[in-house]
């Protein structure tokens, strides 16, 4: 046994200097957390299950990096992430951190849509953003890398970030590249438009089934400027993810390099003592927002940035959105605004050269701090726009404002949000009577049924974040109406949210909401909605006497709910504020 223990003691003796005295700064670094747990006698249990993994004292003595990987295998933005994971882990190491994994969960929002499914999407934000507070700060991880890639799955990380402020990086698992039908480049909003066509007979089985075949072509989050590849993007431009983080595609070598450089910067982030918040600044979010009207993005964006700034203790409302959008020119319609995609985007000098465009005016502040260990303005220097038909010039945008709007008015008090970008010029100003349905599957067998005709307005109310619950997105509706040829002169208004993939006359958000008592739930069929868009306007055609009356009678309806969804409807904010749990 005596000859066992010393094999024992001579197998680990290279990292015994560092393993009793302590001390860290024998490998180059400040002091760090997980010093607090690894060494002295009164932590030999510890070291104990640290052993159990095999982990050496060499491999103790170095800062304990928490890879966040949200691989799995029924969202085919994250398939890939297994390759990411494996590359970040490489990079600490080379960089002289010990790189540890743990998951996150993540929701594929095209497989959830159109069911029960979807109420789980939003929802999860939440959860990863707990969960992964729970993991980092129970073993005690002195910096993180972040890889994550579809819609709340960004968020929600982001979320746990602003909460820890560990050093902390993000790369992402990349976008997929667009699909090719009829010699057009495709994606997930053309096989959704794709069934409302072939509903309304306008293509045959054949045709269906070929966009089924060839629309996503590649893993990767779907290829247009959907809520993914918007929030990818924008944590590049809050400084949080490397050049190329929202736009290199999944399938290029180039993210695995991508994701070996987020391993080294990660560890150069934790020797500066550079953190998230130090990074997410209330000018960062600003930054954020500008890019985000520049780049047409999601309406999703105007619920998670909200949510990642209240980590942060800044506050972001509606009013903020639109006073940037004021001032800040369209200069991308990628899908489904436009027939452009993020591989475009990538070649035509991505996320980096739009932000050097807007510079030109002043309108990115740049001495924001960014995961690089550099300023926003010395990121962005020298990186020029490569194609001027994929991000416009700025003296020759699409519009002078940005692609998201936000309404008011006496249907919608405190704000609904629609992507101004993807609205046909017809739709901007239009008055119609309402077609109410109280579910997305309710408007969905209409629509299907053919009894949306030109001119109406489709309300579809109680699925909010309270009132879905969970705040369903209403891509098959959408895409049904601009399939059967409609979205020139059809309109729809929801408490619920839209996929980046939706657009058309398409206003979400609705606040206060139906299950809150909101004026969307006193709307009768054939009441006349006016939507001006140009004007931030969404009204009610009816008199003041009437609605005092109908608002001062209307009880709100109620769904047996359990389980978590149960306790999300009971905590949840209204969407206008991020829809944040309280």
């Amino acid at each position: 046994m005596a000859d066992a223990s010393a094999s024992t003691a001579d197998r680990q003796g290279q990292g015994s200097a560092a393993y009793a005295s302590g001390d860290s700064a024998a490998n180059g670094f400040p002091e760090v957390k997980s010093d607090a747990i690894k060494f002295g006698p009164g932590n030999a249990a510890h070291r104990s299950l640290f052993h159990a993994l095999g982990m050496t004292e060499e491999e103790m003595s170095r800062p304990l990096v928490g890879i966040v990987s949200s691989y799995n295998e029924i969202v085919p933005g994250h398939m890939n992430i297994d390759k990411i994971t494996e590359a970040v882990k490489l990079g600490v190491a080379m960089a002289g951190g010990t790189p540890v994994v743990f998951p996150a969960i993540a929701v594929c929002d095209g497989i959830a849509m159109g069911h029960t499914g979807m109420k789980y999407s939003l929802v999860t934000r939440e959860v990863m953003g707990d969960s992964t507070e729970c993991w980092a700060l129970a073993h005690g991880f002195d910096a993180l890398v972040m890889v994550p890639n579809c819609d709340k799955n960004v968020p929600g990380l982001l979320m746990a970030a602003a909460r820890l402020d560990l050093p902390t990086v993000f790369v992402s698992g990349g976008p997929m590249l667009a699909g090719h039908v009829d010699g057009h480049k495709t994606s997930l909003s053309s096989m959704f438009e794709a069934q409302g066509s072939y509903a309304a007979g306008k293509i045959d089985a054949a045709k269906l089934r070929e966009f089924e075949l060839k629309t996503c072509p590649t893993c990767g989050s779907c290829s247009g400027m959907y809520t993914a590849n918007s929030m990818n993007c924008l944590t590049e431009v809050i400084g949080m993810g490397l050049r190329g983080n929202g736009t290199i595609p999944a399938v290029y070598s180039a993210r695995i390099e991508l994701a070996k450089h987020a391993g080294m910067a990660v560890m150069e982030m934790l020797r500066r003592g550079i953190t998230a918040r130090q990074i997410m600044t209330r000018e960062a979010f600003k930054n954020a927002l500008t890019v985000d009207m520049a780049l047409g993005c999601s309406t999703n964006t105007m619920l998670h940035l909200p949510a990642i700034a209240h980590e942060c203790g800044i506050e972001i409302n509606l009013d903020i959105a639109n006073e940037v959008s004021k001032h800040t020119p369209n200069l991308c319609h990628l899908a489904p605004a436009g027939r452009t995609y993020i591989e475009d985007l990538d070649e035509a000098g991505g996320i980096y050269a739009v932000m050097n465009e807007l510079s030109k005016r002043g309108l990115i502040e740049t001495d924001c701090m960014t995961v690089t260990g550099k300023t926003v303005g010395e990121n962005i220097a020298n990186h020029p726009v490569l194609n001027n038909d994929v991000i416009r010039p700025i003296d020759d945008p699409y519009s002078e404002t940005g692609g998201i709007a936000v309404l008011r008015g006496n249907l919608a008090p405190d704000g609904c949000v629609v992507k101004r970008s993807a609205v046909l010029p017809e739709m901007l100003v239009h008055e119609g009577p309402a077609r109410v349905f109280e579910s997305e599957e309710e408007a969905q067998a209409a629509i299907n049924a053919g009894k949306i005709k030109a001119g109406d307005v489709v309300v579809i109310r109680y699925e909010g974040p309270k009132g879905g619950p969970g705040m369903r997105e209403m891509l098959n509706p959408t895409s049904a109406i601009m399939g059967m040829g409609l979205g020139n002169s059809v309109a729809l208004i929801t408490d619920g949210r839209f996929s980046g993939a939706t657009r058309g006359a398409c206003i979400g958000h609705v606040s206060p909401e139906a299950a809150s008592g909101g004026p969307i739930g006193i709307v009768q069929e054939g009441d006349i909605i006016s939507i001006d868009i140009p004007n931030y306007k969404l009204e009610l055609k009816i008199s003041q006497e009437e609605y005092d009356r109908r608002m001062a009678s209307f009880v709100p309806k109620t769904k047996p709910l359990s389980g978590y969804l149960k306790r999300y409807a009971q905590l949840v904010s209204s969407g206008a504020t991020g829809a944040v749990l309280n």
